[in-house]
């Protein structure tokens, strides 16, 4: 009774930037044909074609395998601080259960590691670099047996059809998890070791230009990485 009283009384946003936000796919086609433009179908498709590889759509008329648990998904709209049309599909990880005794969270650096981080760079001459892993949570298999039926963002074609969930997804109750140790697993391949007083804090040995030894660093925040480094574009481009 609490919570419907003050889901009544909360102003519901509609609008953002002055644009109007759908609270559905259908609902966003129809903006669309209201403005006569495609905005929005634009930025479902832009969406379904990044975390497609995330699903296998089986045959029409396939089952999932044994063992697969049914889940449902939606699509989540936003706009950008730049005016982009923004489409997010997550699972409904709320309506899932938790995975009894496991983290599920993904790692963050503390605040007391950054300011380390950047104290020890101008001290030693190093730069800082920031940068993001675009569409993080997908390049994680997944460790869950998950499958949805596909609606209509899938494609005509695919509508009904069951698709299996091989990659971790945003709304995913073990996604942090799964991309966290992900994640951990390439920074080994990559000869980083992690820190023993802040987990997600990873350091290899370097060599400057002048041959003088120095500790390499890469602080992680889920997705986020902050390298300090003589080379960090290098560093982020090329190896992470």
């Amino acid at each position: 009774v609490i919570i419907s009283a003050i889901k009544t009384r909360i102003r519901k946003t509609t609008h953002k930037y002055g644009i109007e936000i759908p609270v559905s796919i259908e609902h966003a086609y129809r903006i669309d044909e209201k403005n006569g433009n495609t905005f929005w179908r634009d930025a479902i498709k832009l969406e379904m074609t990044n975390v497609g590889i995330a699903f296998e759509v089986l045959q029409e008329g396939a089952a999932a395998p044994p063992g697969w648990h049914k889940v449902t998904g939606h699509l989540v709209f936003d706009v950008k601080m730049d005016f982009t049309w923004k489409a997010r599909w997550v699972l409904d990880g709320h309506k899932t259960a938790d995975p009894i005794g496991i983290s599920t969270y993904a790692g963050v650096v503390s605040r007391e590691s950054v300011r380390i981080a950047f104290t020890y760079a101008a001290l030693n001459g190093l730069d800082v670099f920031a940068a993001d892993i675009r569409n993080a949570y997908l390049q994680a298999p997944s460790s869950q047996k998950d499958y949805v039926i596909c609606g209509i963002e899938f494609g005509l074609e695919n509508v009904g059809r069951v698709a299996l969930i091989h990659r971790a997804l945003y709304g995913g109750k073990a996604a942090g998890r799964d991309f966290r140790n992900h994640l951990r697993s390439c920074m080994h391949h990559l000869e980083f070791t992690s820190c023993p007083a802040d987990p997600d804090v990873w350091m290899r040995p370097a060599k400057k230009a002048d041959g003088t030894k120095y500790w390499e660093y890469l602080l992680l925040y889920t997705d986020d990485c902050l390298c300090a480094s003589e080379t960090p574009n290098e560093t982020l481009r090329k190896d992470i």
